[in-house]
């Protein structure tokens, strides 16, 4: 008989909508609380998380289905499911965290009828960013934050309020925190957000040229750590090459002062950070229309370049860089006072 009364299975919406239910209850104030009820709800709770992480990604047993994925996508940005589970993470256990930050990862690439519903959802509620942001300085939850903050900024609109929100100071600080693994974390999201979407960053860095290149030439170009000077000078390689920024290049290379840098990290001891630097030095070197006191440099210290240039050597054989090389060499040869 027991087998004619088997419990229906529950589709993706009943089970949003109960771990929805149960985060409405960790949410609210703990006082009087049945502590054996409580464990009993946190089992449930971390149950249906990898329930849902299990219909996002499939499992061992079968790929995930498409519809069930639109219906859970659906249900979940329908109230404020998200802002509840950002909320109650610290409260999960480690296993249940990690799933948590996998399924948040994993909808904000779910299409609902074409669309991602998780950036409409998140522009109506941009303060959630700020609370991922600032994760960075919980040691045990930071790199769950990150992770999700980093699956958010595909959505241009949010890597938009997080390039102008007075967060994106915090991250130089962030990037040189003791702990490597949070630092490296929270360089990989400093990345993300200023190459990822192109336009958006552009207008990022006209708008807030003179703080933005203070600060990382100061606190990340000559910083005493030789893996953020590294990290930092191949991410700025990477934004000036770009097509994009190059009014912003054109205003970078035409420093005195980002010259010295340059120069300075030429010299290091590091071929890695060389080879980087190189890359942004002969922009400086190529441009068609150096100011008087970036040519004076370059006439100044002419024998002493063309020397470091001649013995400048990479480990593998590379045409391009023996050819930038020669072509930078020649420019400079050419000055005259």
């Amino acid at each position: 008989m027991k087998g004619l009364f088997k419990a229906k299975p529950r589709t993706p919406i009943d089970i949003v909508r109960q771990t929805r239910d149960l985060l409405v209850y960790f949410d609210r104030s703990t006082e009087s609380r049945d502590s054996k009820r409580e464990e009993k709800q946190m089992t449930e709770l971390c149950k249906n998380i990898r329930e849902l992480k299990s219909i996002l990604y499939g499992n061992s047993e079968s790929e995930p289905v498409s519809e069930a994925c639109a219906q859970l996508t659906q249900e979940f940005f329908k109230e404020n499911t998200l802002r509840l589970l950002i909320k109650c993470i610290p409260k999960l256990n480690l296993e249940a965290r990690k799933d948590a930050t996998q399924v948040v990862a994993n909808l904000q690439r779910q299409p609902v009828q074409s669309k991602l519903i998780a950036s409409d959802y998140l522009e109506k509620n941009m303060d959630l960013m700020d609370v991922l942001i600032v994760g960075y300085e919980n040691t045990e939850m930071a790199l769950h934050y990150g992770a999700m903050l980093r699956e958010c900024i595909r959505h241009q609109i949010v890597a938009r309020y997080v390039l102008n929100s007075p967060h994106m100071k915090k991250f130089f600080d962030y990037i040189q925190l003791p702990n490597f693994d949070i630092a490296a974390d929270a360089a990989a999201t400093f990345k993300e957000l200023l190459t990822r979407h192109k336009s958006t960053v552009a207008e990022f860095l006209s708008n807030n040229y003179e703080w933005f290149f203070a600060d990382y030439n100061s606190k990340l170009l000559e910083s005493s750590n030789y893996i953020t000077r590294r990290l930092a000078v191949k991410l700025l390689g990477d934004m000036l090459l770009d097509r994009s920024n190059s009014a912003v290049m054109t205003r970078y290379v035409s420093s005195r002062e980002n010259l010295r840098i340059l120069m300075n990290l030429l010299r290091e001891s590091s071929k890695s950070i060389q080879i980087e630097a190189f890359h942004v030095f002969k922009l400086f070197a190529a441009n068609q229309h150096k100011p008087a006191d970036i040519i004076s440099i370059f006439v100044a210290n002419k024998s002493k370049i063309l020397r470091l240039l001649d013995e400048f050597k990479i480990d593998k054989e590379d045409e391009q860089f023996e050819a930038d090389k020669a072509q930078v060499m020649e420019e400079i040869a050419a000055l005259e006072p």
